[in-house]
């Protein structure tokens, strides 16, 4: 039985030159993502960036744009139906809870990333982030949510 596509979103929060990511444990593995989850039912998709990423950085972000939908196959067999998120940080709440299997939010510079390129979570976290220097992105309304 093959699985269906997991509908996740991610956020991209940049700031003085610097990326804000996650360090975690995946698959026995230190690997580093964007604040990225799944897209709890009845949650629009900027709810559950703002929420996964407060969950997995304790920021508060914004969102501020739409960078994009890629599409995933991992080696595991599952696909990722990723939107992407363009969001400014607001504040840090230092008394959030970070979800389980994060480690630590990062601050990172494009030098930095290139340099943990073989640690990325998958080859969509860099993309995301050169489509982001190129300065692509979208306004908020292309995305489109009916109850």
């Amino acid at each position: 039985m093959t699985e269906l596509p997991h509908a996740t979103v991610a956020t991209i929060v940049e700031q003085d030159g610097r990326y804000l990511l996650v360090k975690e444990k995946r698959d026995n593995r230190i690997v580093f993502n964007q604040p990225a989850g799944h897209i709890e039912c009845g949650e629009s998709i900027l709810q559950a960036a703002v929420r996964e990423t407060l969950e997995e950085t304790r920021w508060l972000v914004e969102p501020t744009g739409f960078a994009g939908l890629s599409v995933y196959h991992a080696p595991n067999g599952i696909s990722y139906v990723r939107t992407t998120i363009i969001a400014r940080p607001l504040q840090e709440d230092p008394l959030a809870r970070l979800d389980d299997d994060i480690i630590a939010p990062v601050w990172l510079t494009h030098g930095e990333i290139l340099a943990l390129k073989d640690q990325l979570r998958s080859p969509v976290v860099l993309k995301v982030i050169e489509d982001h220097r190129r300065g692509v992105a979208y306004p908020l309304d292309l995305i489109s949510e009916q109850r």
